[in-house]
């Protein structure tokens, strides 16, 4: 996916409020995103109604780069009238780590929502550090080991209504990661892992969902509630076998007509041979923003956060957040250990209806993060 560092002025003064009043107006800013779809209109003509804005970031794993949002709305049936818009988000970037790599996730509704369809993945080549498992081990900035991770991920799932908003799934995660340019001599932490420098893992899922929400990739209102059990094995072409329970729980409270205070917590526990590149994290552009992607892993986690939203004029918002997450390798240990903190503020600017995409800077004990993505982080 190409990204012109060209249109990035532009994306600098759609994105900072101050600095376009006095340069270009509303109008002649949404003459220039125009030709790009992102006019915060929805066409229900179009097979996909597409849009795209580039951007900048900076995150403590990728250092400073530019990532394209191109984001896809879409109704698979035009004549149903209960399901909410279907959304397809694709993403590409490149930073001056070297890192590279392009991702989607999608939602679609089908039959009345009686039938959903969701699926995420990504394909990344990045410089990053390994720091071993455990609080202590992520703790200790000393023992951190570089290498580039090479990876593969995607996993679908699909979901069919049993209950009023009540939904069951089935679903399948693979993910194929290469650990290159590690230390060569003995005291490289990743080539003492027990599954080497290269980890497969493939995995079938079942789950169970309530949702209330009213629009899963930016809710105003509703409950969402999910637990999965997702089983990994050889026989079904991964390298290990482990077993993962994930639990999550958002809630969406509307304070008025442009301001929402949004709540999640997520736990995920596990059992059996976990690669490294498998077990549970703390850090990404999601949950406990501010810390870098893989330095706190151990088998359990537990994070917590709650989130104020709050639309502005014409299409800006932001954002503020404060959550706090803990890990342990014994699931009944699990928030016995130390607790880490995060906290930040977001932009956020409305290129489709309810699409937004935003700009989140992370504070955690020690270690900062600036993010470029689609959507809301939950």
């Amino acid at each position: 996916m190409a990204i012109s560092i060209r249109s990035l002025p532009l994306v600098l003064l759609v994105l900072l409020p101050g600095a376009h009043a006095t340069l270009l107006s509303r109008q002649q800013i949404d003459e220039m995103l125009a030709p790009l779809g992102s006019d915060n209109q929805f066409d229900s003509s179009k097979a996909i109604d597409w849009g795209v804005l580039p951007g900048p970031f900076y995150t403590p794993e990728l250092g400073l780069g530019i990532g394209t949002a191109v984001v896809g709305i879409y109704r698979p049936d035009s004549q149903d009238k209960v399901s909410q818009n279907s959304t397809l988000a694709l993403k590409g970037f490149f930073s001056t780590t070297g890192a590279f790599g392009v991702g989607f996730q999608n939602h679609s509704f089908f039959a009345d929502d009686q039938w959903r369809f969701f699926a995420d993945g990504s394909l990344n080549n990045m410089p990053t550090y390994f720091w071993g498992t455990g609080y202590q081990a992520g703790h200790n900035n000393g023992n951190k080991e570089k290498y580039t991770q090479q990876a593969f991920q995607i996993a679908p799932q699909l979901l069919y209504r049993i209950a009023n908003a009540t939904y069951a799934g089935v679903g399948w995660d693979f993910s194929s990661t290469h650990a290159s340019k590690t230390d060569e001599d003995n005291s490289s932490l990743l080539r003492a892992q027990k599954a080497g420098v290269s980890s497969l893992s493939s995995g079938v899922s079942g789950s169970l969902s309530y949702d209330t929400r009213d629009f899963v990739s930016n809710a105003s209102r509703g409950q969402y509630l999910r637990l999965s059990d997702t089983y990994f094995a050889p026989e079904l072409g991964g390298d290990s076998r482990f077993n993962a329970v994930e639990g999550q729980y958002n809630a969406y409270h509307s304070l008025s007509a442009k301001s929402v205070l949004a709540l999640d917590a997520y736990s995920r526990l596990t059992t059996g041979e976990l690669p490294w590149d498998r077990l549970s994290g703390l850090g990404d552009d999601k949950r406990m923003r501010g810390y870098y992607q893989g330095r706190y892993r151990d088998r359990n986690v537990f994070s917590s956060q709650i989130e104020y939203r709050r639309k502005l004029n014409w299409r800006h918002g932001y954002v503020l957040w404060a959550g706090a997450g803990t890990l342990s390798s014994k699931a009944g240990d699990l928030g016995q250990g130390p607790w880490l903190p995060t906290l930040g503020a977001g932009y956020r600017f409305e290129f489709k209806p309810k699409m937004n995409v935003r700009l989140d800077f992370g504070i955690g004990r020690g270690s900062s993060g600036f993010y470029f993505q689609v959507g809301e982080a939950f």
